[in-house]
């Protein structure tokens, strides 16, 4: 049970088994009151409370990192594992997943190309991992769903919030984002150093730490609710207790802190510079890991608290640590103004509270102990003897940890330059990129080498090379298609705005699915007793734009280009030559669209934006034409094609325009040349096509919801993960803004078609929260279609 008001949590235990710093901590599921501890010398290891005494036993010693191992977390039971999982990250940018009774990894997790420094798991098998290579990733099983991207620096912190589809990240920029379905939502800013450490409080409120020695808690709304200070130096960790909102936190000023009520209730010294890690075990139990490779676990309950000699142990322990003035966690000292050791004689004023003497020419530092009246221990403070570099990687260079970032002064007036520098680095490696990165001549490469091999006392580890795959860790990232899109049109187009569009009235309709309309076949009325069948989803063919009105385009066209540009004009014969396209597109006549017609529509495509609209409308009706669809979309040509109907996606360009790109991009899918050239371009279009959701036009939202739909319909033949992770996410982000019912309907037969048959597919979409979000369209009267259509989505979820 929890104890009381007032009482003090004191040593249960100290277990020994890392050779190294503990890097992080967890509670675990199994075996009950057990917990899981990783660290720098590569294991996790798995403890169970030993039956008899008030400690732990390690049960076993998981390894399968080829580096430190930085973070853990555990997977909830499912049907297959119903021990739960073990997720660890790590330096070597790896993912291991273990069970609770075998030491080796069931799989790995690859895809992060820095250290994973943060992991938390949700429901549905979902993880979340956030790494110094400035993503976060979601993974469902062994596959990567989505990248989330944003964060400007390493990603130090990650949790998935309890209501579904919800995740934060805390970065070294000194940010929290919000994500929803995969997209940031809000960033909070208010931390002044790099954000370390998360943790939930309730569906509406979670805490923050940071370098900046200080706790926010925040509303899930953006605001920040209070600021807690009491930390000296980073905080690295914070865990919350159960079933109420008091906490614990770790950092770099050597300490554990226990707060109650908003305030800073009791300080625990640990004989460690850095308390890496924390957790709160179900009995309200604290457990902690530092950098001197012990776990110590303490409690308030005097049953579990441990004997008289092993808190005398661990006071010795503590009075013999030496603490090192420079770090600051003492305030300034200057040794001369000390009082001696009478000074203890006065009673302290609030736990915690640290006072410093001199003894016989030493200074020693002492806690003042509230439940027990009298001055602890707490350490000797040593003069600083320079090259002690703490070597448990705690020096910070561009938010990353390193074990010594130096300064180089390359000439005497020029600037310094940082070069951060690991023990498991080669010299010579790093000293190269550091010239290369600094533009600094090659001649000091000898130089800077010897500098750091002198500087570290040539505390290398042997040739490791190997796990460091990519030497270049820097700052760029690269994200696939960011720079192919707006750079290659050639200048913008300099004609804005002043046409104005009259949208001829074909464009207007909302248009039966593939012309004739299945989904009203059935009487509107149907008795309760009448099985409904699911004729709806999994779709298996594309839905087109197919309603046309030549005469009217070619009107609209033949007027525009008598007010065109000379260099744009088209002439008469090239008009000809459009509406002759027209009817062979049309199936008014059997002739095959011919080079030339293709030639001069390209031309026409081309016109500024405020009048191109009808020529895009004759390329919408075209491109569903096998003949025109194999020209614009085959290997040669499809680059310019994707390109000028991107540019078309603006959200700040012309609604008309917007709308027949998208349905241009729909009717693409007719053949299989538009087929495969919207797969492999699939990303960059689903990127673009999602913005124009923002203006609130019905038809641009039938045309996005159609493009979805027309995805899930090829996704769902290939079984590709991530495509149909985005195309969730899509939906998900769709469905919050649109209210047409015609494009909610297809979106529900998006959604159908994507998770029939595939049971990822289905936890996927139920991490993401889509069934909460469909819900509502259930009860909807008319049409009875969307309402049909959602309860079997809803049946699969």
């Amino acid at each position: 049970a929890m104890a009381g008001e007032g009482s003090t949590f004191r040593l249960r235990c100290s277990l020994l088994g890392h050779a190294q710093d503990v890097r992080g901590l967890t509670r675990g599921l199994f075996p009950e009151g057990g917990f899981v501890s990783v660290s720098r010398d590569r294991t996790a290891r798995l403890w169970a409370p030993d039956g008899l005494n008030r400690g732990f036993t390690e049960m076993h010693c998981m390894s399968g990192h080829s580096n430190f191992v930085s973070c853990v977390c555990i997977i909830p039971p499912s049907d297959l594992y119903p021990r739960g999982l073990i997720a660890t990250g790590g330096n070597d940018h790896n993912i291991c997943i273990f069970t609770v009774d075998n030491p080796a990894p069931l799989y790995l997790l690859k895809g992060h190309k820095n250290t994973v420094c943060s992991l938390s798991s949700g429901k549905f098998g979902t993880l979340l991992s956030g790494s110094w290579d400035t993503t976060a990733k979601v993974w469902l099983n062994d596959r990567c769903m989505m990248t989330l991207q944003g964060h400007t620096a390493a990603i130090w912190a990650v949790k998935i919030l309890p209501e579904q589809g919800l995740m934060l990240t805390g970065s070294a920029d000194k940010t929290i984002k919000l994500w929803k379905a995969g997209r940031c939502e809000r960033t909070f800013t208010g931390h002044e150093d790099c954000v370390r450490g998360l943790a939930i409080l309730s569906e509406m409120e979670f805490l923050s730490c940071a370098n900046d020695a200080s706790v926010r808690r925040w509303q899930i709304s953006g605001e920040c609710l209070q600021v807690y200070y009491g930390h000296t130096n980073y905080i690295y960790s914070i865990s919350v207790f159960p079933r109420c909102k008091d906490f614990v936190t770790t950092g770099e000023d050597r300490s554990l802190r226990i707060w109650k009520q908003g305030e800073c209730a009791q300080t625990i010294r640990l004989p460690a510079q850095s308390v890496w890690c924390c957790c709160v075990l179900d009995n309200g139990d604290i457990v902690v890991g530092a950098s001197d490779g012990i776990i110590r676990v303490f409690t308030e309950s005097s049953e579990r608290t441990a004997s008289a000699e092993e808190i005398q142990a661990f006071e010795n322990e503590l009075a013999q640590a030496s603490i090192d003035p420079k770090t600051g966690d003492l305030g300034d000292i200057n040794a001369d103004d000390l009082p001696g050791r009478e000074h203890l004689k006065d009673p302290g004023t609030r736990d915690g509270q640290t006072r410093l003497i001199k003894d016989n020419g030493k200074v020693e530092a002492y806690q003042w102990s509230v439940s027990e009246g009298r001055w602890i221990k707490i350490g000797d403070v040593v003069g600083s003897s320079g090259a002690t570099q703490q070597t448990s990687g705690k020096v910070l260079f561009e938010g990353k940890e390193y074990d010594y970032v130096f300064t180089i002064d390359v000439n005497e007036n020029g600037p310094s330059y940082k070069l951060p520098y690991n023990i498991t680095d080669d010299p010579w490696l790093t000293a190269y990129n550091f010239l290369q990165k600094n533009d600094l001549n090659p001649m000091f490469l000898d130089q800077v080498a010897k500098f750091i091999m002198d500087n570290t006392k040539g505390q290398t580890l042997l040739s490791t090379s190997n796990q460091f795959s990519d030497p270049f860790t820097g700052a760029g990232r690269y994200v696939p298609g960011s720079s192919s899109g707006s750079s290659t049109i050639s200048g913008a187009d300099p004609f804005t705005g002043a046409g104005r569009y009259v949208p001829g009235s074909a464009s207007n309709a909302a248009t039966p699915v593939g012309g004739v309309d299945p989904f009203t076949g059935m009487g509107a009325y149907q008795s309760a007793a009448a099985k409904v069948e699911n004729i709806y989803f999994p779709k298996k063919d594309a839905v087109t734009f197919d309603q046309a009105n030549p005469t009217q385009i070619l009107g609209k066209l033949k007027e525009l280009n008598g007010s065109a540009a000379e260099e744009h004009k088209l002439t008469e014969d090239d008009l000809i030559i459009l509406e002759k396209l027209l009817s062979a597109t049309c199936n008014t006549s059997a002739e095959t669209p011919t080079a030339q017609q293709l030639q001069t529509l390209w031309r026409a495509v081309n016109w500024p934006e405020d009048i191109v609209f009808p020529a895009l409308d004759i390329l919408r009706l075209s491109v569903r034409h096998p003949t025109v669809n194999e020209n614009f979309c085959s290997e040669k040509e499809h680059v310019q094609f994707i390109i000028l109907l991107l540019k078309f996606l603006n959200p700040k360009g012309k609604q008309a325009n917007q709308l027949l790109a998208l349905r241009a991009l729909c009717n693409c899918f007719v053949s299989h040349a538009g087929q495969k050239l919207m797969m492999e371009q699939r990303d960059e279009i689903m990127t673009q096509a999602i913005e124009t959701k923002s203006g609130n036009n019905k038809n641009i939202h039938i045309a996005l919801a159609t493009l979805t739909l027309n995805y899930a319909v090829c996704l769902h033949k290939v079984n590709n993960v991530e495509g149909k992770a985005q195309c969730l996410s899509v939906i998900s982000t769709v469905m919050e803004v649109v209210q047409d019912l015609e494009a909610i309907f297809r979106l529900l037969v998006a959604l159908g078609t994507l998770i029939s048959d595939d049971t990822n597919a289905v936890q996927l979409a139920k991490s993401l929260g889509v069934d909460s979000q469909i819900k509502k369209y259930a009860s909807v009267s008319e049409p009875a279609k969307v309402k049909e259509c959602c309860r079997f989505v809803l049946s699969l979820l």
